[in-house]
């Protein structure tokens, strides 16, 4: 099969990161095709940057259509555009923060997020509440890291990241962390090891989800919401976008 992965903003390194996450993972049959949005914000924080970076999601998920792609990961822990992303899409499409959630509710009790900046929390816990896993969630933790900073492994991001983890331990009774930021995907096995609970990165636990789905032959249902978008003119720099 061939898993189709975006990283919704435009930074090179981040999808590097997304990519070597993927890979060692996947099964051995499986084709990754990794790409990132050629327009768009460098980092996706908050709503402002969300609504700019689906466009290029879009044109990506597009394109991986058309390549007959078995299922579609968006690799930003907001689930940016995952709505619109499985309206034009037949292969199932999977957020990296759908999935982390998922996969922790099914080994823990309870768990808390641990993510980036304050300002991504309002966003998470509507998803959470979205997904009906907000009962689960014990809390929407910030390490009040900018996106940006975990390119590259900063001993001081490291540790307000890993100082969350251990207040969600203590302070939340948090049974499994999962980690708010496709940029923090080289991180999950360190930071379990460190603070001995499972420690959860959405884009593995994403493409192992996609390949199920994949390999039961499931597609995305064309009925009510997701159905294909109506033909239309479209507007404007936008007109390369009518359905």
């Amino acid at each position: 099969m061939r898993i189709h992965i975006v990283n919704p903003n435009t930074t090179r390194a981040f999808t590097e990161k997304i990519a070597r996450a993927a890979a060692a993972v996947k099964l051995a049959e499986t084709e990754l095709l990794v790409t990132q949005s050629a327009m768009g914000p460098v980092s996706i924080e908050g709503y402002y940057d969300e609504a700019f970076s689906v466009p290029g999601l879009l044109q990506q998920v597009r394109e991986a259509e058309a390549k007959s792609v078995s299922g579609h990961v968006i690799a930003c822990f907001d689930d940016t555009g995952l709505d619109a992303a499985r309206s034009i899409a037949n292969a199932p499409v999977i957020g990296i923060g759908e999935a982390g959630y998922h996969a922790a509710s099914m080994i823990a009790g309870k768990f808390s997020v641990v993510t980036t900046l304050s300002r991504s929390i309002p966003a998470i816990e509507h998803n959470l509440v979205r997904y009906g896993l907000m009962s689960r969630c014990a809390r929407v933790r910030a390490s009040e890291v900018p996106v940006l900073d975990l390119e590259d492994a900063k001993p001081d991001a490291l540790a307000m990241i890993s100082n969350e983890i251990a207040r969600a331990k203590e302070e939340d009774g948090a049974e499994a962390i999962v980690l708010g930021c496709a940029g923090m995907a080289d991180l999950a096995a360190s930071m379990a090891k460190t603070h001995g609970l499972p420690v959860i990165d959405g884009v593995t636990a994403a493409v192992t989800l996609i390949e199920a789905l994949a390999r039961l032959g499931l597609k995305t249902s064309k009925l009510g919401g997701y159905a294909a978008p109506r033909h239309k003119s479209y507007t404007g720099m936008f007109s390369s976008f009518a359905p």
